[in-house]
């Protein structure tokens, strides 16, 4: 599993290091990279010559650096779940699913609710800091 974890954080660097010099941010694990990358994905959707079929390999990669932008403003570490995927999990025992939520948002867009800053946003703010917790069902 710790090569997973390499893996994903490798990817997160990957984006880094492609994204960077196309952005006009200080692009790194903030949440202004998170806000220009969310742009990015609506503005891949929205291209004419847009092809879906490399949604299965630049979703994981962004998801990476979503998950590592949480990791590095909330805490938290990489966990495969007893559900086979991987998730973020906090030590109040909340978790977070970036991989899902870029997988959503190409899939649906902003248009759909599936906006990757609101994400960040709770995330960092309630899920990882407890202050959202539903309590038992």
């Amino acid at each position: 599993m710790d090569e997973q974890v390499e893996l994903i954080k490798k990817n997160a660097q990957l984006v880094i290091d492609q994204l960077r010099p196309l952005s006009d941010v200080d692009f790194g694990l903030n949440r202004e990279s998170v806000a220009w990358v969310e742009g990015y994905i609506e503005r891949r959707r929205a291209s004419p010559n847009f092809d879906w079929t490399t949604v299965d390999m630049l979703a994981p990669v962004l998801g990476s650096f979503l998950g590592e932008c949480i990791i590095a403003n909330a805490g938290g570490s990489w966990r495969w779940t007893e559900e086979r995927q991987w998730g973020i999990a906090f030590p109040n025992n909340n978790w977070s699913f970036p991989f899902a939520k870029v997988d959503k948002l190409f899939e649906n867009g902003l248009e759909g609710g599936d906006s990757i800053l609101s994400f960040y946003d709770v995330t960092v703010d309630f899920i990882a800091t407890g202050k959202f917790n539903p309590g038992p069902r």
